[in-house]
């Protein structure tokens, strides 16, 4: 029983063994790879949105997929999901302290890809 043994290792305080399948932290880096999880953390580095201004930075995704995303980020803990009650109800996102750190990485990435673009 591997898995359970990497899993108790990991909740003591070690590394993630992200290469095992069972790996809670596996499920975070899909999470953050996946097609649009990317887009929606550096659509969110620059200020806090709203969902259909969320919807409207990341051309071409759908309110469906837009919506598992987040579901999954906020779960993770990278995006913090307020809700005010009106009528209809608005919903606001934004990025957690862990999603800013994680965030940063990738708008360099970002950043370096369109400085070396002709």
């Amino acid at each position: 029983m591997v898995g359970g043994a990497q899993r108790a290792q990991a909740e003591a305080g070690k590394r993630y063994e992200v290469f095992h399948t069972d790996c809670p932290a596996r499920d975070v880096l899909d999470h953050i790879t996946s097609r649009w999880g990317v887009w929606v953390l550096i659509s969110l580095r620059g200020n806090d949105l709203r969902f259909y201004e969320l919807r409207e930075s990341i051309r071409g995704i759908s309110e469906k997929m837009l919506a598992q995303t987040l579901r999954a980020l906020v779960r993770d803990g990278l995006v913090w999901r307020e809700v005010e009650p009106t009528t209809p109800p608005q919903v606001t996102y934004g990025l957690t302290q862990f999603g800013r750190d994680i965030g940063e990485p990738l708008e360099e990435l970002f950043d370096r890809i369109g400085r070396s673009r002709p």
